[in-house]
């Protein structure tokens, strides 16, 4: 019969300790423990955590003059959006 390693202190964690045949035989499926939260996983309704995704919107690369980019960021925070404000109010003025 083949020996078990000694756990290594620096791994082992009190807080979770190693699964004993006991706590397989008394494991659920999460489906049976909390089904809401499956079902809003399943949904896609969860929050999840990270960076919210973004919202429609596309990186573009644009080449300003240097005087029309001090200008914006010199308006304080906050600029880009307002770029892209500015920019939608006159494409909508032409139409």
């Amino acid at each position: 019969m083949k020996k078990r390693a000694k756990p290594d202190p620096y791994k082992t964690d009190d807080e979770n300790p190693e699964w004993t045949a006991a706590d397989f035989r008394r494991a659920r499926p999460a489906r049976e423990i909390v089904p809401h939260i499956v079902k809003a996983y399943e949904a896609g309704t969860l929050r999840v955590r990270g960076r919210p995704k973004s919202s429609q919107k596309t990186a573009v690369s644009l080449r300003l003059d240097n005087d029309i980019v001090a200008a914006l960021r010199a308006s304080g925070e906050g600029w880009q959006t307002r770029v892209n404000d500015a920019l939608r109010d006159m494409i909508n003025a032409r139409t």
